[in-house]
């Protein structure tokens, strides 16, 4: 056999390879980005695509989504509860606060409070985050 012949034999078994081997090809192929989030039917196609391979069968298309499913993803999003407005400067002073407690509670050897003061802390900083992004 050519290398043409043994080319398109194995273009042509693509169709029976594993998601693990595709993968594999795909990775060959430099200009192909974001393979490990693509399931085997787009692999085959974006594999297909970048080799310019015509395709002989049409891919599989997704089943259709049951009506319950539908008719829930129609529904009005919930809406976001927001607290009350707080300020950087407010939640910064707040961490400060909580850190000396957790302190305290380390030299009190209370290993309760000071876990529950490190979550506490750990929350105000995700808020902090969500605030400045805003």
């Amino acid at each position: 056999m050519g290398t043409r012949e043994k080319q398109e034999k194995k273009e042509k078994d693509l169709e029976r390879m594993t998601v693990k081997e595709l993968r594999a090809v795909a990775a060959e192929s430099a200009d192909l980005v974001g393979i490990h989030a693509m399931k085997k039917a787009e692999l085959l196609a974006a594999i297909k695509e970048a080799k310019a391979v015509k395709e002989e069968k049409p891919i599989k298309e997704a089943k259709p989504i049951k009506e319950a499913k539908a008719v829930k993803e129609e529904k009005a999003p919930k809406e976001k509860i927001e607290k009350a407005g707080i300020t950087l400067r407010q939640l910064k002073e707040k961490i400060v606060e909580l850190k000396r407690k957790r302190e305290e509670a380390r030299e009190a050897k209370d290993k309760l409070m000071t876990d529950i003061l490190r979550r506490r802390i750990n929350r105000a900083k995700k808020r902090m985050r969500k605030i400045s992004q805003a």
